[in-house]
């Protein structure tokens, strides 16, 4: 099977160390250290918000039964984006961030969450990795980008993250720490402008960009994520070469050192999808679109 034949090659390769480039994991961490806005004047809350109050048993109820709104995903995600790119610019490069929102607009629409506006992009750092937060904000590093090789690779890659938000897996990740914290410690009660209500539950974005999700969650989307690549028409094999080429980059490569902290090795990510998907893939046709890949210069 040829997913076997991948992880058997992976086990044939030798690691040394490479220099790295902008430390992205120094910008998120930077982000964590900053303070967060103070509320807006004489804003007021609205009815169901995504931290509902400050009363530690109402984030307790929600956190154990509430369930978040489009509405209150769009705010916590456009929150996260924007601290993040406040801290890491997109390439500029609109020929190229036009190019990965079409191939990540099309990947989406497989996944049935149209009712959300999918946004992508490019971030203009050498590191190694992909980020997703709810509302549908999905963005790549440069690093990640110069690795593919065609089209069909940069949809898996895509697929996966659309996969995170598709499945809500970071609005799961902020609802245990509500939960957490409604149990550990008593919030503050005074009433905060919505803006504000969103930054204190998330930080500022760095948290659940710097943080891991659960494994089970990394190699759903992976599974999920091939699958959406698959029926946009593309080589069902793109997400499966590019782990194989990450599993296959030196282990002291500091591209790689956020990567390693937010998701499981390549190597395991590749070894799980083969399990799943079996030879099912082997059944499947899709272009690579190698000759319409965007090529940075």
């Amino acid at each position: 099977m040829k997913l076997k034949l991948l992880v058997a090659a992976i086990a044939l390769v030798s690691f040394s160390g490479v220099a790295g480039g902008f430390d992205l994991g120094r910008a998120l961490e930077s982000m964590k250290k900053q303070s967060a806005p103070a509320p807006a004047e004489n804003a007021q809350q609205p009815a169901q918000q995504a931290a509902p109050g400050q009363d530690p048993r109402q984030a307790l109820a929600f956190g154990l039964f509430g369930k978040f709104s489009t509405e209150e995903e769009l705010r916590i995600g456009r929150q996260i984006a924007g601290n993040l790119l406040g801290a890491v610019p997109l390439v500029k490069d609109d020929a190229l961030q036009r190019y990965v929102n079409l191939v990540g607009n099309w990947v989406a629409q497989q996944s049935g969450r149209t009712e959300i506006p999918w946004r992508f992009g490019v971030l203009d750092t050498e590191d190694i990795n992909a980020f997703a937060a709810p509302g549908g904000y999905v963005l790549v590093t440069k690093g990640l980008y110069r690795q593919l090789r065609n089209e069909a690779e940069l949809a898996g890659v895509l697929g996966h993250e659309i996969a995170h938000v598709a499945k809500k897996h970071h609005l799961k990740l902020l609802k245990k720490s509500m939960l957490i914290g409604a149990l550990g410690q008593a919030a503050s009660k005074e009433a905060q402008g919505a803006d504000a209500v969103v930054q204190n539950l998330i930080g500022n974005g760095a948290e659940i960009m710097a943080r891991s999700l659960d494994k089970d969650a990394e190699y759903e989307a992976d599974r999920i994520g091939a699958v959406y690549a698959a029926r946009a028409g593309y080589d069902p094999w793109g997400l499966p070469a590019v782990l194989q080429d990450l599993a296959a980059l030196p282990a002291k490569d500091n591209r790689m050192s956020l990567l390693f902290k937010t998701h499981p090795h390549p190597a395991d990510r590749l070894a799980m999808l083969g399990e799943a998907i079996g030879d099912r893939f082997d059944r499947l046709g899709g272009k690579d679109f190698a000759d319409r890949f965007y090529r940075l210069p």
